[in-house]
């Protein structure tokens, strides 16, 4: 499995979370939500600190990562974050 955050898509996330420092932010497994890849589930997000870490990446100011305990909901797939430009918003690429 692997992680890839574009770097216009961190662009946002630094903007919309006004991180001026170095941090860490986790995608992580929650119940409900749509477009998921386990149906019933979504990825969400929150800064976090990482305690085991499945992938991780560094774009800009920000530590991506997803921790061991959320390998279920990828079923092999990696993931792929990308600006979505027509909604100016990031959107999650699956990937087998």
């Amino acid at each position: 499995m692997e992680l890839t955050v574009t770097e216009k898509a961190a662009q946002w996330y630094e903007e919309e979370l006004e991180i001026n420092e170095s941090a860490n932010l986790r995608f992580y497994v929650r119940y409900g939500g749509v477009g998921g890849l386990q149906p019933g589930f979504s990825l969400a997000i929150k800064l976090d600190e990482p305690a085991e870490p499945l992938v991780e990446a560094k774009v800009g100011n920000i530590r991506y990562f997803i921790e061991a305990e959320d390998e279920w909901y990828f079923d092999g797939h990696s993931l792929s974050v990308e600006l979505n430009e027509k909604w100016q918003e990031p959107d999650f690429q699956y990937e087998k």
